[in-house]
């Protein structure tokens, strides 16, 4: 199961940063260790079996350079080549980053659906945060009782210990809230404006309406006027 879901969260980030630009290999996974450091631990082991999937199915393709020189091509087949997304992979991409369930806020996915927030729906976003906030929330009520229970039995480094990791949870949910908080106020904001540009266009149809009423009403009483 671990793996199914590793293979999935592997299979974004490849996706998304080939989005962002073509890339060999060797650049994708130095862009996976810098942008998504809970990658570090991937090799090439783990990233070209994805990228032989991806490829049979039709989501990335392989652009191979000419090389003049046969030996030189065999040698440096591999570092040459460029990864490149499809329409196909694409379409996918759009489809991974619209999920929204838990696996898009456990620890295993949630840094690499953040890192592509930028290409998300902002009610997903706002789905994914609040799913990762109630996931440690539970998390802090687990820590804060298991303290409790151990606290007169553990030794001082152990609580220390202990202590840190209730820190760092409280952190993380501190951060959640400021983002959450953000989107939300973003998203009110652009249904503000979007209410005033709806009423906007309105009384500029409502506007043309009378005016073309007032050019037909002048149309109408001319021959009348000139009738007497």
């Amino acid at each position: 199961m671990g793996g199914r879901k590793g293979a999935g969260v592997l299979e974004l980030a490849v996706l998304g940063l080939l989005h962002e630009s073509p890339m060999h290999g060797y650049e994708l996974r130095k862009r996976l260790n810098v942008v998504l450091g809970m990658f570090r631990a991937f090799s090439y082991g783990s990233l070209y079996p994805c990228l032989k999937q991806l490829l049979a199915k039709g989501l990335i393709v392989e652009d191979r350079p000419e090389e003049p020189n046969p030996a030189l091509a065999l040698q440096s087949r591999r570092s040459k080549i460029v990864y490149k997304l499809t329409a196909d992979g694409k379409e996918r991409l759009q489809q991974l980053l619209t999920e929204a369930g838990p696996a898009a806020w456990e620890d295993e996915g949630f840094g690499v659906h953040f890192a592509f927030f930028s290409h998300t729906r902002a009610d997903v976003r706002l789905r994914i945060l609040e799913g990762r906030r109630s996931r440690l929330e539970e998390r802090l009520e687990s820590v804060r009782a298991a303290l409790a229970r151990t606290r007169e039995r553990v030794d001082s480094y152990t609580l220390e210990l202990q202590n840190h990791g209730l820190e760092s949870v409280e952190r993380e949910v501190r951060w959640l809230n400021e983002l959450i908080g953000r989107e939300r106020a973003e998203q009110a904001e652009l249904a503000v404006q979007a209410v005033q540009a709806e009423q906007a266009d309105r009384a500029r149809e409502q506007e043309k309406a009378a005016k073309a009423e007032s050019s037909t009403q002048k149309t109408q009483d001319t021959p009348r006027e000139q009738g007497r």
